[in-house]
C-alpha cells in the first residue's frame, strides 16, 4: 500500500459512489414505474388484447347446455388519420372456422375528454362481407389495402365505453354500452346491451342480451357472459377431435335463443 494512503477514507469515498449509484438507480426506476400511462397507451392495449384468434372451449365443456364452442379471431385492419385502431373481427362455430356468421370492423380509441372513461370501442357494419371472410388467414398480399378497409367501414353498431379495473380485479378493463343500449329487433327485442372484460392473458369475456318493452330478457345467455381464452398452440389439433364434446341438444334448439345470431 502507498505511503500516506487511508484506507478508511478510501472505504468511505467507494461507500459514497455506491450509494449514489443506488439512489440514482432508485429514482429511474420510481420514474419509470410511476410514470402515466397515456390515453393512446390504453386503447393499444385494448386493441392487442382483443386481437388474436380464441375460443369458449372451456366455457362449453363445463356447460354444453348454454353455451358454444365459437371460434372469435381478430387482427390489425388499418388505422385511422386520427391514430384510431381498425380491427376486423369474425366469429364462427369451431367445427367451421372458414364459414364466419358474424363480421364486424372495431374501432378502438380513447374515450373523449368530456366522458369518464378510458377506452372506446365501436362495431361498424362492413359494405361486402364477402370480401372480408377470413381476412385474418390471409396473407397480407391478399388482404384488401389499408385505404380500401377505411373506405368499406358501414354503419355503426355499437359502442362500449371501458374503464381500467380497480386494483385487485382479475380483469384489466370493463365496460358496457351506454345506459339503455343500442336498438334492437330481433327476437321481440326493442333494444340490447353489451358488456366488454378485457383479462390479463388475452383473455375476454363478452355478453350480449336483447329486452323487449317491458324489459324481458328476449335473447342471450342469461347464466353469465361468454368467456373466450386464446388457444395454446398445441391444442389446435385436439381442438377438431370428433371427440371433442358432442352437442347435447339439437343444434337449432340451442341456438334459437343465442346472441350470436341477432344483428
Amino acid at each position: 500500500m502507498a505511503k500516506g494512503s487511508d484506507p478508511n477514507g478510501w472505504s468511505r469515498a467507494r461507500g459514497l459512489v455506491v450509494k449514489t449509484l443506488v439512489l440514482i438507480g432508485g429514482a429511474f426506476l420510481l420514474k419509470r414505474l410511476t410514470k402515466s400511462t397515456t390515453r393512446w397507451d390504453h386503447a393499444k392495449i385494448v386493441a392487442r388484447s382483443l386481437s388474436g384468434e380464441k375460443f369458449s372451449r372451456e366455457q362449453a365443456s363445463r356447460d354444453p347446455d348454454n353455451y358454444f364452442n365459437f371460434r372469435i379471431l381478430t387482427c390489425p385492419a388499418t388505422e385511422m388519420v386520427d391514430g384510431s385502431k381498425v380491427l376486423y373481427f369474425e366469429q364462427a362455430f369451431w367445427r367451421t372456422p372458414q364459414k364466419p356468421f358474424r363480421q364486424r370492423f372495431l374501432m378502438v380509441k380513447p374515450c373523449p375528454k368530456d366522458l369518464k372513461c378510458d377506452v372506446e370501442v365501436s362495431s361498424y357494419a362492413i359494405r361486402d362481407v364477402e370480401d372480408y371472410k377470413n381476412f385474418c388467414d390471409r396473407p397480407r398480399d391478399q388482404r384488401p389495402l389499408p385505404e380500401e378497409v377505411i373506405g368499406d367501414i358501414a354503419e355503426p353498431l355499437t359502442t362500449l365505453y371501458l374503464n381500467r379495473c380497480e386494483r385487485g380485479k382479475r380483469c384489466l378493463y370493463e365496460g358496457s354500452t351506454p345506459p339503455g343500449g343500442f336498438p334492437n329487433s330481433w327476437n321481440g327485442a326493442t333494444h340490447f346491451t353489451s358488456e366488454l372484460m378485457v383479462l390479463k392473458n388475452n383473455e375476454i369475456h363478452t355478453w350480449d342480451r336483447g329486452y323487449d318493452d317491458e324489459g324481458n330478457q328476449v335473447w342471450g345467455v342469461k347464466e353469465g357472459p361468454y368467456e373466450f381464452k386464446p388457444a395454446p398452440a398445441s391444442s389446435f389439433n385436439g381442438m377438431f377431435s370428433p371427440l371433442n364434446f358432442p352437442l347435447s341438444q339439437p343444434l337449432e334448439k340451442k341456438i334459437e335463443g343465442s346472441f350470436v345470431l341477432q344483428e
